[in-house]
């Protein structure tokens, strides 16, 4: 009698066990659904980390030479040098 309790006993033990492996919060679905958040996140971190070194490059290109500041104040602001025509082309 007292084996079979026993074994019950541990059989309960072994099924809660699993049910918390399983299905619980901190079991493998938990564990699968951060995974999942985690290459998500790095996924977007690289991304922010390539657009980054785009902008840390022209950061450094406009403080070094001046032909960047006057390509990007002409594109930009429609700036001209003086004694220069400019022409609109309306297609």
């Amino acid at each position: 009698m007292l084996k079979h309790a026993i074994t019950a006993v541990l059989a309960i033990m072994l099924v809660a066990l699993q049910w918390r492996l399983w299905v619980s919060d901190d079991g493998l679905r938990s564990r699968t659904k951060l995974r999942e958040q985690v290459e998500a996140a790095q996924a977007e971190n690289q991304q922010l980390a390539v657009r980054n070194a785009e902008l840390d490059a022209e950061v450094q290109d406009l403080k070094s030479g001046l032909a960047a500041i006057e390509t990007r104040a002409r594109t930009t602001l429609g700036m001209i040098k003086p004694d220069e025509t400019f022409f609109l082309v309306v297609q």
